[in-house]
């Protein structure tokens, strides 16, 4: 094989450098990197410019004016103001020089506010003229950038379409579309005004939020300033309008006149739930379930919370109450809050009477003064008679009361019934329920009744329902100042089932829920409405929730009420009947109604007493001991005994109290009871 020759073989070609690329389209490929760059942030910024131009003008005259404003600081005004109060003082050296005082002490602090005002603002401007004159001077690329976006981006952060600042905007999820019917400031909140027809558009310009919107509770609230010449019942009274244009249920709203010390005729309080039902639906046990006793002078009535969870009690005293609602939404529970109270305190004297029987009202048998069920015609004249026995007594108190004030005014300087007068007389307050009142005005207006005191007389009578219905106005009218109270409750608020003549004299009106606004107004009136009392926007499950009309300046409240089941209701009377028996005021039908049950239940307690000391083998037994013999023994009758009870209950027996059983159970000398003790008292 032949060798080639040395210049046959293969050469190697050398390939020049590549050209130098182009950092970006269409970019020639001469130019340096860093010019390429410095290329982007020009045109980032011109962009900037043209997209945020609107913002950025917009948020330098806010923020200009928001400098002004913190550089004066509301100093001019305060010191105008001075001036003007001293010229206003003349006359009065000590006035005058008062306010001159702090006309020159304004100045001061405005002077002193300015110098440091200045000072810190030429210090921020002096920082951020260095950096940018250091980038300028450097070249740097970067705080170029910076100082660039940064004018532009800061312009623009406070140009942004937003309500005013401090006020509260609700929480929204960014990936849904911007409801135009939620609230999240100032603008929106009167936009929602407009669309309600409480307000014009015309007069957008005259409302005003005064303050902030801020969170209370479950939700937010807002005080209103409307335009010049509207009242706040023309506001309130459109609640249910303005549920709908903030597109929210009706039973989130409330809405009532600013009854304040800043607040005036033109001003409402707005609040607003975040959920539809703020109040819950889990009971709430009152707290008088656990109440050894209560003073109804010092404390009403624990009622129930509201929809910020805040805790309410019911001031009856001086005033009665007219409650009423649908059937099944909670008046048969507030009814018996307010009589379990006057239970617990053994001073009150209780009267009930209700047009249908039933098991509601069964416990109140053991400390009633007075109790009447049913509608027969024998019933209707036994309430009627019922409540003459009542004015009388409340008149007799009056003439008391007029008496001393004659001898001793110092002693009733309000001309009232004082706790320590009534300690003095033996005279707690009174207490009148009448329940079912609808089925006592319908049986009534079916009779007559003879309101002359002569049976000889040929007058047949009048309208049983008109004499009742005048008669318990009066009982109300004259009861005021002397003690008394009344509670009447009715289910069907109509004309016919709440007479105007018994609403009007009832101070205080709660209602639950109805059908419609006509039937608030028959419960709570109508100028309760108009403020903005609505039951008819409540809920079908809001069971237990209550509008109170408290009668005075404090306007309405929308409450649960606690919760207090029959059996609960019943213990209580029982205890309240012990608290009587000690205090000595047990009186009237419970007295009597007592005697035959109490001995009846005494006598099972002792026949039980001695069946478990004989089934236990003993002839004596401690107190703790004995409690849980018959507990075992009856669960069903002494699960809930206590030794307290026990005691109580065997000595109302005529057993005694306990005495000493010598060495037993490791003691020296235990108190307890004797088989024998026990078997003398049940043998009586």
């Amino acid at each position: 094989m032949a060798t080639p020759l040395y210049d046959e073989r293969p050469t190697l070609t050398l390939v020049p450098p590549p050209a130098a690329t182009p950092v970006f389209k269409d970019e020639t490929a001469g130019r340096k990197p860093l010019e390429s760059v410095r290329k982007v942030a020009e045109r980032t910024n011109q962009i900037a410019s043209v997209v945020l131009l609107p913002h950025t003008f917009r948020g330098y005259r806010q923020l200009g004016r928001r400098w002004l404003e913190r550089y004066h600081n509301h100093y001019p005004q305060l010191i105008a103001d001075a001036d003007q109060a001293v010229r206003d003082a003349a006359g009065d050296p000590n006035v005058a020089g008062t306010w001159k005082q702090k006309a020159d002490r304004y100045r001061e602090e405005y002077k002193e506010h300015r110098k440091s005002y200045l000072t810190k603002t030429a210090a921020a401007a002096g920082v951020v003229t260095g950096g940018v004159g250091v980038g300028v001077v450097t070249g740097s690329l970067w705080l170029d950038l910076l100082a660039g976006l940064g004018a532009w981006g800061l312009g623009a952060f406070h140009g942004r379409n937003r309500s005013q600042i401090g006020t509260v905007e609700l929480p929204q999820d960014p990936a849904t579309p911007r409801d135009e019917a939620q609230i999240r400031g100032e603008a929106d909140l009167i936009t929602a005004l407009v669309k309600a027809g409480i307000i014009t558009e015309a007069q957008r310009d005259e409302t005003h939020v005064v303050g902030i919107i801020q969170p209370a509770g479950p939700g937010w609230t807002a005080t209103i300033e409307l335009p010049r010449g509207m009242k706040a019942a023309a506001a309130t009274s459109r609640a249910e309008e303005l549920a709908s244009s903030m597109r929210v249920k009706k039973s989130q709203i409330e809405m009532r006149a600013d009854t304040s010390e800043d607040g005036h005729e033109g001003q409402v309080v707005l609040w607003v739930a975040n959920e539809a039902n703020p109040y819950g639906s889990k009971p709430v046990p009152s707290p008088l379930l656990t109440a050894d006793r209560l003073d109804f002078w010092q404390y009403g009535v624990p009622l129930g919370t509201d929809a910020r969870g805040a805790r309410h009690s019911l001031e009856l005293v001086w005033c009665s109450i007219l409650l009423g609602g649908l059937p099944d939404y909670g008046k048969s529970f507030l009814a018996r809050l307010v009589t379990a109270a006057a239970a617990l305190d053994p001073h009150m004297t209780v009267h009930i009477a209700t047009g249908k029987a039933g098991p509601d009202w069964v416990g109140t048998k053991q400390f009633a003064h007075s109790y009447v069920a049913g509608n027969t015609p024998e019933k209707i004249l036994a309430f009627y008679n019922l409540l003459n026995e009542l004015i009388a007594d409340m008149q007799q108190i009056g003439q008391r009361l007029e008496q001393l004030s004659e001898e001793h005014p110092e002693r009733c300087p309000e001309g009232k019934l004082t706790p320590e007068l009534a300690k003095e007389w033996k005279r707690g307050l009174t207490l009148l329920v009448v329940d079912e009142l609808q089925e006592l005005l319908d049986a009534a207006a079916m009779m007559k009744i003879k309101t002359d005191d002569d049976p000889d007389a040929k007058d047949r009578g009048r309208s049983g329902k008109d004499v009742l219905v005048e008669t318990m106005a009066r009982f109300v009218r004259v009861s005021r100042y002397v003690g008394g109270m009344g509670l009447f409750i009715t289910q069907r608020p109509d004309a016919t089932s709440v007479p105007t003549l018994l609403r009007e004299v009832c101070r205080k009106r709660a209602c639950f829920r109805v059908k419609g606004a006509e039937s608030s107004r028959m419960v709570l009136g109508n100028d309760a409405v108009a403020a903005g009392a609505a039951p008819h926007m409540l809920l079908d499950a809001q069971k237990g929730v209550v509008v109170l009309d408290q009668g005075g300046e404090e306007g309405h409240i929308t409450l649960k009420t606690d919760f207090m089941t029959i059996p609960e209701f019943r213990e209580i009377c029982m205890r309240g009947r012990q608290l009587r028996i000690d205090a000595g005021t047990l009186t009237g039908f419970a007295a009597e109604y007592g005697k035959s049950d109490q001995a009846s239940k005494g006598a099972e307690l002792l026949a039980d007493c001695i069946a478990v000391l004989d089934a236990d083998g003993v002839d004596r037994a401690r107190t703790k001991r004995l409690v849980e013999l018959l507990a075992a023994h009856r669960p069903d009758r002494y699960q809930e005994l206590t030794e307290t009870d026990l005691q109580a209950r065997l000595r109302a027996a005529d057993a005694g109290g306990t005495r000493k059983l010598g060495p037993l159970d490791g003691l020296a000398n235990p108190n307890g009871y004797t088989r024998e003790q026990l078997a003398e008292a049940a043998g009586k």
